[in-house]
Formats: C-alpha cells, structure tokens, sequence
C-alpha cells in the first residue's frame, strides 16, 4: 500500500513539473504575442485552440460529459480561472512591469491555501506556511529584480490582484469537481466556458489576426496547446492527487524558470538578486511539500531465544527454568 502512494506521489510531482515548466514558459510567449493581440482577443483564441485539442481527446478517451455534481466546480472554475484570469492578466502586465505583476499574482498560491484550509477543511499545516512564506519572499526578490523601476499604474495593480483572487478561487472550486469527474473532464469543459465567455471578443480576434504577423498568430496556438490544455490538464491531475495548498506552493517556481527562460529564449542575462530570489522559491516548494517523519512504532520483542543455526528451539517446559 505503500509503494502504491509513493508512485501516486511521484506521477503527481512530476504532473506538476510539466504544469509549472509549461506555465513559466507561457509568460515568455505572451510578452511578444501580447504587442499583437488585445488581452481579451488573446485569452479567446487561446481558449479557442485549447478547446479543439481537448474536445478530440474527450471524443477520442470516450468520457463523456461530466456528472452534475460537478458542474458547480467547473462553472466557476472555467467563468473565474480559464475566462476571467487570463484576460485580466493580459491587461494588467499591460500596465505594470513583468517584476510587479510576478509579486502581485503570487498572492494567489497564499489564498489558495488559505481558502483550501477553510472551505476544503484542508488545515493549515505548519510546514506548508513556512515554506509559502519563504518562496513568497523568494518571488518578491525575483520581481524586484526584474521591475523595470518606473511608477506601475494603479490600475494595473488591482487588475492583478484581481487575476489573483481569480486564480486561487478557480483552483479551490475546481478540487471539489475533480472528485465527481475526471482530470481531463474537469479540464475541458471549464476550458469551454472560459472561451463561451470570452465570445464577445471575437471581433477583436479576427481584427487583430488579419493585423499580426504569422510568428504571433503561432504563438497564440502554442498558448492553447501546451500552456492550456496539456498544462491545466496536468495540473487536475496533480491537483487530484494533493492538496490546493501543496499544489498552490509549487508555483512559487514559476517566476525563477521565466528568468531563466527569458535568459535563454530572450537573451536576457539576470542578476544575482534574481538567481538568489529563485533559489528561496525552490527552498519554499521543497519545504511546503515535505512531510513530517511520524514515530516509528515499537518492535515487538521475539518471543522466542535465539538459538544457534541449524539447531531447532523449544519452549522451555512450564514451571522449570532452563540451564543458564
């Protein structure tokens, strides 16, 4: 039994690797797309292309469409998280310095955890506070070493904020779904609503399309295919698997992969502040998910004497001693 967790808990560590690589890499992607696509035009056709990879894999797996009690977590999930986050996320880093809008989306993970111990009965286990607040300070050194210094607009504060509370709340309704349908289920039709209701931006999108050149029309497909629905898809399962708290505090590597990235991708060489930022992110995820050694119980004494090799034992008759 378990051996069977440990390899339940591997295949969710590594679901959660593939999420937060695929993510990191997103923020590098929508930095060039987004001088293309208006937010709302991006979020749709992301959306969009998420949509048609998930939809012919439901037909493909054969699972049908997910029972009605989880609808709830999967409306909210899909109106919150796929549609109302990624627009209000594209607007805010608008407005704001890539550093800004990295500390102020990192305090999603925390409500995250926060909502989960409440509404999820989940607890608020020491470790995993420690180590959130450790990787939040971790991902404030990376926004600030990347912030370009100038006055961030108020309005794009509170928009990402907003993104915020809009991530941690889609996460936290969407653990309650996973219990009634399946991770790929709960992934696609909260991908569909999000694009249902980003709908009113499709004149946007056919407007900016016709304007953008081919490498940022390509970029907004990678978006639907690999940062959404392979990403949010093993995020569910992840998710699944864990708790919204463990799952929130992985995130927190985020910010140091899309320095690094940027450094590969972008040639954007970062400072020592920023490396040193990643490192207490990946100090903080190591700490919020290791669990605390519960005491080994006691051996039970042999009841028998140890008795040479080879040399059968037998219980010493009642009521008479055995030679010393």
């Amino acid at each position: 039994m378990a051996a069977d967790e440990r390899r339940t808990d591997v295949r969710a560590l590594v679901a959660a690797a593939v999420t937060v690589v695929l993510w990191a890499s997103s923020f590098v992607s929508i930095r060039s797309t987004g001088e293309h696509f208006t937010p709302g035009a991006l979020a749709l056709g992301r959306l969009g292309a998420a949509s048609l990879v998930l939809c012919a894999v439901l037909l493909v797996r054969r699972e049908g469409i997910p029972p009605r009690a989880a609808w709830p977590g999967i409306l909210i999930s899909g109106l919150l998280w796929f549609g109302g986050y990624m627009v209000v996320l594209n607007w805010g880093e608008r407005l704001v310095d890539a550093g800004t809008a990295a500390m102020l989306v990192n305090i999603g993970p925390i409500l995250m955890a926060l909502l989960g111990g409440w509404l999820l009965k989940e607890g608020f286990p020491a470790r995993l506070l420690a180590g959130m607040a450790v990787s939040f300070a971790g991902a404030v050194v990376v926004g600030l070493s990347v912030s370009d210094g100038g006055g961030s607009s108020p309005l794009g504060v509170v928009l990402c904020v907003l993104a915020a509370v809009a991530y941690a709340i889609g996460v936290v309704s969407q653990k309650p779904a996973l219990r009634h349908a399946s991770p790929l289920q709960v992934t696609a039709f909260s991908c569909l609503i999000g694009f249902i209701a980003c709908l009113p931006f499709s004149g946007h999108l056919a407007s900016d399309m016709a304007d953008a050149p081919l490498s940022a029309t390509l970029n907004t497909v990678y978006l639907g295919v690999f940062p959404t629905a392979l990403a949010f898809s093993t995020w569910a399962y992840a998710l699944s698997r864990s708790t919204a708290g463990r799952m929130g505090s992985t995130t927190y590597v985020v910010p140091f992969l899309v320095v690094l990235m940027s450094w590969l991708v972008l040639d954007e060489v970062p400072g020592v502040p920023a490396l040193g930022g990643g490192l207490l992110c990946l100090a903080g995820v190591a700490v919020s998910r290791s669990r605390s050694r519960s005491p080994q119980p006691p051996q039970p004494v042999a009841a028998a004497t140890a008795t040479p090799a080879g040399q059968p034992t037998s219980p010493a008759p009642s009521g008479r001693r055995t030679a010393g």
